[in-house]
């Protein structure tokens, strides 16, 4: 995946959510949406 800068167009994103559902990024499409992505075992990167 390339880098992303301001403004620019988010990838097709499916991921699940903090209750285990499946979200698309196109079902948020309008709303602000705030992605963090970290290790699982909350490890150093």
């Amino acid at each position: 995946m390339k880098e992303l800068k301001v403004g620019d167009q988010a990838p097709k994103l499916d991921l699940n959510n903090h209750r285990g559902e499946r979200v698309s990024l196109e079902e948020l499409k309008g709303k602000r949406v705030l992605l963090s992505f970290y290790p699982v075992a909350f490890t150093p990167v």
